[in-house]
């Protein structure tokens, strides 16, 4: 029995090691290119936002503003009290909607974790995730043109951590603070990651998510939603997925539902939403994330 458990932990360890080894570059890159944006691009990016609500661009203003929500380094909770200073300079909604969303899904840290996917899966995810940032302006712009679709009564913008009076140890005290808001996921991934390596079938996992009639796309969107913590906790997971079968459709519906339904950024979109449009929220994140996912197979 004794013998058998150390077999299994020998096993369970190469798989970790050699995974750990894969992605730790792409892991330390993006911290410190993360950490970097936000310590000396956010005002930026963000005064690059405000620069663009006086510009009489209509409807087409999704287009920058989805890209801005790209390039912001802040986590949902930072991004809401910013959304509502932007909303009290009469930003316009729809504009917000697109900026937020793609808050929500993408940043420069998670573009650099994603290069460990390979190429095809960054230009997806980008893609995909600044397309979904785009429709959900365009749909705030028609359905509720007149009407104000968020509340940020009660939200104001939070004092930045990065106070220290030297760049440099500014910059090391958003790296640690990176670290340790990541970390952990990040190695709970890997060791998922080996576990599947060694238990899971690829004949099997290739059923369930290799179809390209749908079904794997819709089971992939339907994980996301529970089984998203850490967008660098979930890389390993999907290397893994990928060279197990997965299509880059249903990889990319997971990379979509799993961001958008992640559970810390559902509190604040909640708040901001209230019951009704959060349900909306919830559902149009799914249908994009499955609709984007089956085009996406049938290119690919």
């Amino acid at each position: 029995m004794a013998e058998a458990l150390n077999r299994e932990f020998v096993y369970l360890w190469y798989y970790f090691s050699i995974q750990l080894e894969q992605i730790a570059g792409y892991y330390v890159l993006g911290i410190v290119l993360g950490s970097a944006i936000s310590v000396f691009g956010k005002e930026k990016i963000h005064a690059l936002f405000t620069a663009l609500g006086k510009k009489k661009l209509g409807i087409f203003g999704v287009v920058p503003a989805s890209l801005i929500g790209i390039a912001s380094p802040l986590c949902m909770y930072g991004t809401i009290p910013i959304a509502a200073s932007f909303s009290e300079k009469g930003m316009r909604d729809d504009w917000l909607a697109s900026f937020i969303m793609c808050s929500i899904l993408l940043n420069p840290q998670l573009i650099i974790y994603s290069i460990a996917l390979g190429k095809t899966a960054v230009i997806v995810r980008f893609v995909s995730c600044f397309l979904c940032g785009i429709a959900a302006g365009v749909l705030i712009r028609i359905l509720h043109k007149d009407k104000g679709f968020f509340d940020f009564s009660g939200f104001t913008e939070t004092a930045s951590r990065d106070t220290d009076p030297n760049p440099l140890l500014r910059f090391l005290k958003n790296i640690l603070r990176n670290i340790k808001a990541t970390g952990l996921y990040f190695l709970i991934g890997i060791a998922l990651s080996a576990v599947f390596q060694r238990y899971v079938p690829p004949d099997g996992f290739a059923a369930l998510f290799g179809s390209k009639r749908g079904f794997g796309v819709l089971m992939a969107a339907t994980i996301g939603v529970p089984l998203y913590a850490c967008g660098g906790g979930t890389i390993p997971l999907l290397m893994q997925w990928l060279d197990s079968g997965m299509t880059m459709g249903a990889a990319s519906a997971f990379m979509i539902t799993g961001p958008a339904t992640k559970i810390t950024n559902l509190g604040a979109v909640k708040i901001v939403l209230g019951m009704k449009r959060f349900i909306i929220y919830i559902l149009f994140s799914i249908v994009f994330a499955y609709l984007t996912g089956i085009v996406i197979d049938l290119i690919i």
